[in-house]
């Protein structure tokens, strides 16, 4: 499969807090380039992330843009530094969307994973069945080969996830449970395998209940996934259309509080355990 040529999710980051840096000292582009002793056209391929920075120019742009947050210009040195380190999900580069890609890339370097899914089953969490299941039901049709690829793709990040231990804390709508996405077969297995995931080091699930909300939820899933530092937080919010990243420090904080709000009514684990139970036996009773 064919090598990235584009800048990557991460790198096109770092260019983007580079700008975050020039804007809150109040310089344009210009007046930057002057100061650093460059042409505007190399900040704005700095800024865009095809150029890529080095740890002692990134320093001479805080100096010079008066940023004092240490830890954020750390983590952003780790970044750069570890540029050259390509990831797993490179293999399928022109196979996939790249949509796909950058959602592996977040979750491969993310401290912490916190989803909320209305309605599917969060994809870190889906069955091979149930999976194929959703993807054969796109609005456009995907040929078969294209189907089997992006379920290897999704068990994949399933692999990596809970090879690495990454915490990931799911918050999962009732609506998500009852989804007969492929048949009765397919959902039992599915909720099957949810309960045998209280198991996972590191996972947590926690049920929303139809009960529980006491204000509107998002329609849209959500991902949070957490960067070294919380400036560098990233929220993914999946569409139709496809995956949306959203790291603007606005949204970012809009999108924290929601999360933190759904997990404020959530069930808790041992009784969100108990709720998916009830709901195997609930769909075995009515379908048996």
């Amino acid at each position: 499969m064919a090598s990235r040529t584009s800048p990557t999710l991460r790198q096109r980051r770092v260019g983007t807090e580079l700008r975050r840096m020039r804007e809150q000292a109040g310089f344009g582009g210009s007046q930057l380039a002057r100061l650093l002793g460059v042409t505007p056209a190399h900040v704005t391929q700095l800024e865009s992330g095809k150029t890529t920075v080095s740890v002692e120019r990134l320093y001479a742009i805080a100096r010079v843009c008066m940023c004092d947050n240490q830890p954020l210009l750390d983590a952003l040195a780790d970044i750069i530094a570890d540029r050259s380190k390509g990831g797993w999900w490179e293999e399928y580069q022109g196979a996939l969307p790249i949509d796909f890609l950058e959602v592996a890339e977040l979750e491969g370097h993310a401290r912490e994973i916190v989803a909320f899914n209305m309605a599917f089953v969060p994809g870190l969490l889906q069955t091979r069945s149930y999976a194929k299941a959703l993807f054969a039901g796109e609005l456009v049709p995907l040929r078969s080969q294209e189907i089997d690829l992006r379920v290897a793709f999704r068990l994949r990040r399933q692999q990596e996830i809970r090879s690495c231990e990454t915490p990931y804390r799911a918050l999962v709508h009732e609506a998500a449970l009852h989804g007969h996405y492929g048949g009765r077969d397919v959902l039992l297995d599915q909720l099957a395998s949810l309960i045998e995931s209280f198991e996972q080091p590191g996972t947590s699930i926690r049920v929303v209940p139809f009960e529980a909300v006491t204000f509107p939820v998002p329609s849209e899933d959500l991902v949070r996934m957490a960067g070294d530092v919380p400036e560098l937080d990233t929220v993914q919010v999946d569409a139709s259309y496809g995956a949306h990243i959203l790291d603007q420090p606005a949204r970012l904080a809009r999108y924290r509080a929601t999360l933190e709000r759904i997990e404020a009514i959530a069930l808790s684990e041992d009784d969100s355990l108990g709720f998916i139970r009830s709901t195997m036996k609930e769909v075995q009773r009515k379908h048996g």
